[in-house]
């Protein structure tokens, strides 16, 4: 049983206000652990994808035998590496007869798992199989463009959950603007059928097109492999609604020792502008008696 402390010094209360959850959630951090047994082809999975995340993943190499995503109380260790290194979102990697190659991608909401999808790897080439001019490597943590091609990501249920995850997993920072010449890769995820994806990393070139957009070409530089889609989870009803709870819709902390009566509620008006004209008009009126009666005496 994890054992609860409560912040004692003001650090420590920052810290943790940094990790609850907020209204507009700044870039997830991205997890990477292996299971009791990977393969070759998984472990440089795993390598790759952390070197595209690199300075928003946190990789740890040795097996963990008690994490399955899937089963009851085979949640607990992904929970606690997600506390202790504030990532929300997981890839976790395993190789079985059953289920070899195998990969499961999942967020986080409050260090508690939020959904689930595994998939398993086909047809893998790294980045060393890419042979292409250098000068147009994507540079580390750059932006990306994603790409969802197929009709199947907007009305099959497991290809639209699977692009929510992609998009979470690659997009980075959030941002109002960006600056096209910032702009060097792309993911481009294709539909290949109901259950497979084929996913590839392209770096962008910029060309000039007669206008102010420039023309994009792309060029594949890796990795790049099949996702077939084994199994996924959804997130429950009532964490999905705690999760998309906007500011709106949280409750108002109640204020202590303040009560409220119907006087208190009545809407006053104001009469400050009408004082001080009746104070003019009453100073006027005096003015003019005082001024009545000086000529009244000296005409008598």
């Amino acid at each position: 049983m994890m054992e609860i402390r409560t912040p004692k010094t003001g650090k420590a209360k920052r810290v943790l206000e940094s990790r609850a959850p907020k209204l507009v959630e700044t870039g997830k951090k991205t997890l990477i652990l292996h299971g009791t047994k990977t393969s070759a082809t998984l472990s440089s999975v795993m390598t790759e994808l952390y070197r595209l995340k690199k300075g928003g993943a946190i990789r740890y190499s040795r097996r963990n035998e008690n994490i399955r995503p899937f089963e009851s109380g085979g949640e607990t260790s992904l929970e606690f590496f997600s506390q202790k290194t504030d990532c929300s979102i997981f890839v976790y990697g395993s190789h079985t007869k059953k289920r070899p190659d195998n990969l499961v991608l999942g967020r986080m909401y409050d260090h508690q798992v939020y959904d689930l999808i595994e998939v398993g790897i086909e047809n893998f080439k790294s980045l060393q199989a890419f042979s292409y001019d250098k000068k147009f490597a994507p540079h580390e943590g750059t932006k990306p463009f994603i790409c969802f091609i197929g009709e199947g990501f907007e009305n099959l249920s497991e290809l639209k959950h699977l692009k929510e995850v992609l998009t979470d997993l690659f997009r980075g920072e959030v941002v109002d603007n960006l600056n096209l010449t910032g702009l060097d890769r792309a993911y481009v995820c294709s539909a290949i059928s109901p259950t497979k994806v084929f996913l590839t990393h392209c770096a962008l070139k910029l060309k000039k097109s007669g206008s102010i957009v420039p023309r994009m070409e792309l060029v594949e530089v890796g990795p790049s492999m099949d996702l077939v889609i084994r199994r996924n989870r959804l997130p429950n009803d009532s964490l999905m609604k705690e999760a998309m709870r906007t500011s709106k819709d949280k409750p108002k902390k109640k204020e202590k020792n303040v009560d409220q009566d119907a006087l208190k509620e009545m809407k006053l008006f104001d009469k400050s502008k009408g004082s001080k004209r009746e104070r003019k008009d009453a100073k006027l009126k005096h003015k003019e008696e005082t001024v009545a009666k000086k000529m009244k005496v000296s005409s008598e």
